[in-house]
């Protein structure tokens, strides 16, 4: 609650609570820039008409309190607003100067109880009402939980999966984008597909699921995005035309709802993906933004994007430098929201906020970081830990360099005195190097160099390790990988620090090329594949023993709190041979990975990794013999493409 409402709160709540009272009077007070007067044709309007109202509901004792609403309609110029229903007070009341947004700041009564209310819109030329729904908030329990260390995430493009419900195939109001043929189209898979097969995520060991957004795009072809001449479809969610929308060809909220609450009765947690950098080409708003400032430029007259994110974190480069990677369009095609606009910026953490609350998710993977301002990530993430504390965020940050993922974790104000606040980003510099090792053969040593930068990182716990995503090649793609080499690559990330993630299909040595061909179908999600790989009985030998090696990771991360928790250590790096603990107070766990095709002997000392003369340890991943600390000292033996993980026997 915000303490401007005169409700009681307790010492514990003061803190937050202050916090979320000046967030929102930062935002409560803004008046656009971009906003323009009335034009002089407004006096001569019709009927105000509705068309949609963002955020269509919202809550009674909610953080966020007003709440600004974007009325998209016609002949909103002289409208006024009347409310039919208790509990609510309507200001600051401004139509942009077309006539065709109204933005309106409503107040809730937090005794208000839920229920429907409506909007009266009124001018001389007649009236019309549209309905707005105050709602009661979602238990907390079991949701908003953000994710941690303990987690291991799962990516799923939903488009991509399964096909759980054959009736959103082709959707009358956008037909014929269907076709398993086409790699750019979309080919059936739904929310009702991921719920269908959340036993195999439980199997498999995930505890997090990232679904990649679920955004509602285009109705017809992208004929703006073409490859090979050719139109394509949205299926991939990152085209949105309605940010308050569910991809009809995906399910609707309802089905959203019902797969985050099925996840979370299995221990399950639902991370969701945003986009807060651009819309489609297709948004409403290109053609008509709500104010003249909404995009940087507009479709006909816009900056390009150039990549040059080097820039943001250079301290000598001017704003000038900064403005193109900044405001520019991606592909010179998706049109890029301009957080330096009041409106852009309060609507966008509005959003982010409804679909938290809505739909209950946990945790929230944020697209393109980089290219969008920090100072509004820093007033994004505020608004979202006043209202869900837990609620966690991670970023992409598309680069090998530490210095650059690392400037875009918060916990800290960087050269600019800005703190963005956001969580953790994925760890794109230690995936580079993880590729070259296991797939190319190239130095293992070359992660334990990486990992030598976490002194960069607020918390590089938190850090999202993987070993691909649905934006690159697959790692079965890598020059020279094969299955030990993918065996080995998983055993290393979910051995060393950091969040662990895996790619749906990784789990089952999919190959795929570059983008669309690392987005194929997983099989047996239609029912007319010819192998079923969510049984073991469709799985072939090479899948099934890439699985088998997860399913025994996840196992033992699970039972050995060291490798979700522990203090990594380096203990012996050589070429292509790499020995480190992870460490608590009550148990150490050492993991020895030799990456030679030949048999390797490492000798360390005991000491780092806290065991004692005479401690014994057991191989709990390989056939490994025991080990023996001998004077101080650990010697272990390796086949060549292995990995051994060590802990102490009987524990």
């Amino acid at each position: 609650m915000v303490t401007d409402l005169g409700q009681p709160h307790s010492k514990m709540n003061r803190p937050r609570i202050l916090c979320c009272a000046l967030i929102l009077a930062l935002l409560s007070g803004i008046v656009s820039a971009g906003r323009a007067a009335p034009s002089p044709q407004a006096s001569a309007e019709g009927a105000p008409q509705v068309l949609k109202i963002d955020p269509p509901n919202w809550w009674a004792g909610h953080t966020m309190n007003p709440v600004r609403l974007l009325i998209r309609g016609r002949n909103l110029s002289r409208a006024r607003v009347e409310l039919q229903g208790s509990g609510l007070t309507v200001s600051n009341v401004h139509p942009n100067a077309t006539g065709s947004y109204l933005f309106i700041d409503l107040t809730i009564d937090p005794r208000s109880k839920p229920g429907r209310r409506s909007l009266e819109f009124i001018n001389a030329a007649g009236s019309v009402s549209f309905p707005f729904d105050v709602l009661a908030p979602l238990p907390p329990q079991n949701r908003f939980q953000g994710f941690s260390p303990d987690d291991f995430i799962y990516e799923i493009m939903p488009d991509r999966f399964s096909d759980g419900d054959p009736s959103n195939d082709n959707p009358p109001q956008s037909p014929g984008l269907l076709d398993r043929s086409k790699p750019r189209y979309y080919h059936g898979g739904d929310l009702q597909g991921i719920i269908n097969h959340l036993s195999y995520l439980k199997e498999l060991g995930a505890t997090t699921i990232w679904l990649t957004p679920i955004y509602d795009n285009v109705n017809h072809l992208n004929e703006r995005e073409r490859y090979d001449h050719q139109p394509i479809t949205d299926y991939h969610g990152y085209g949105a035309v309605d940010f308050y929308g569910v991809e009809e060809h995906f399910g609707d909220l309802a089905k959203l709802r019902e797969l985050v609450d099925d996840a979370h009765k299995l221990g399950i947690k639902v991370m969701q993906d945003e986009v807060a950098n651009h819309t489609g080409p297709y948004h409403p708003w290109v053609q008509d933004p709500p104010t003249t400032t909404w995009y940087h430029g507009s479709e006909a007259a816009h900056p390009e994007e150039n990549w040059q994110t080097w820039t943001l974190l250079d301290p000598h480069a001017p704003p000038q430098l900064r403005s193109a990677t900044l405001d520019g369009w991606f592909l010179n095609i998706l049109p890029d929201l301009n957080q330096d606009d009041p409106e852009v910026e309060r609507y966008l953490i509005q959003n982010t906020l409804w679909w938290i609350g809505i739909v209950g998710f946990d945790a929230i993977r944020e697209d393109t970081l980089p290219y969008v301002p920090r100072r509004f990530w820093h007033d994004w993430m505020a608004a979202i830990k006043c209202q869900y504390p837990r609620v966690n965020v991670v970023g992409e940050v598309f680069d090998g360099d530490p210095a650059m993922t690392s400037f875009f974790q918060g916990g800290k104000p960087r050269f600019d005195g800005v703190d963005s606040g956001v969580d953790s980003v994925f760890d794109f510099p230690l995936l580079y190097p993880l590729r070259r090792a296991f797939a190319e053969g190239k130095p293992l040593r070359e992660t334990a160099l990486t990992l030598a930068h976490d002194y960069l990182y607020q918390d590089p716990s938190l850090l999202v390790t993987f070993i691909g995503n649905h934006d690159m090649p697959r790692f079965m793609n890598e020059p020279g990988a094969g299955l030990e080499g993918l065996k080995l690559a998983l055993t290393f990330i979910m051995t060393t620090r950091g969040v662990p993630m895996i790619y749906s299909g990784d789990e089952l040595a999919m190959p795929g090329g570059a983008d669309p061909d690392n987005r194929r179908d997983f099989p047996g999600g239609w029912l007319t594949d010819p192998h079923n790989a969510f049984e073991a009985s469709g799985r072939s030998p090479d899948q099934e023993a890439v699985f088998a090696r997860v399913v025994e990771l996840a196992h033992l991360r699970h039972e050995l709190e060291p490798l979700r928790r522990g203090k990594l250590v380096d203990l012996f790096v050589s070429d292509q041979v790499y020995a480190y603990a992870r460490l608590t107070d009550r148990q150490s766990v050492v993991t020895i990975i030799n990456n030679a095709v030949d048999p390797a002997t490492v000798e360390f000392d005991a000491a780092p990794a806290r065991l004692l003369n005479g401690t014994t340890l057991a191989d709990r991943l390989g056939d490994g013999p025991p080990l023996q600390v001998d004077n101080g000292r650990l010697s272990a033996t390796l086949p060549g493409r292995t990995a051994s993980i060590y802990v102490q026997a009987g524990k």
